[in-house]
């Protein structure tokens, strides 16, 4: 049996984290809305927020970093646009776990018992 920890499964949940933790922030879902319209420098978010440039740097770290956003570089500038083929799945991933109707969970039933998890 493979270790959860280095199941593909855990990659998959180690990388929904890291979206979740991205779009756990109203600055950071904001910045999503504005760059529904196309790709926008920097300076063009920072019109949209009360925030410092380094605030946003920050912001942007962090949706770049879960690959919700990409960034370009165009001298000293940098344009970010979505990244609508992770948002997409991103969505798949959640619609998975929304559908599943319980399938998995009849399979897997357990309980507490001594402090160690066993099988019922």
């Amino acid at each position: 049996m493979v270790p959860v920890e280095s199941s593909p499964s855990a990659k998959v949940n180690g990388d929904m984290a890291a979206a979740f933790k991205a779009l756990s922030d109203g600055t950071r879902l904001g910045v999503l809305r504005m760059l529904t319209s196309g790709e926008l420098c920097a300076c063009e978010l920072l019109e949209g927020f009360h925030i410092s440039q380094p605030t946003l740097s920050y912001h942007m770290n962090m949706l770049c970093g879960a690959g919700l956003v990409n960034a370009r570089r165009d001298g000293a500038w940098v344009h970010y646009s979505l990244n609508r083929e992770r948002l997409r799945a991103v969505r798949a991933q959640l619609d998975e776990i929304i559908d599943d109707n319980g399938s998995n969970g009849d399979d897997h039933k357990w309980c507490c018992s001594g402090g160690s998890m066993t099988s019922c």
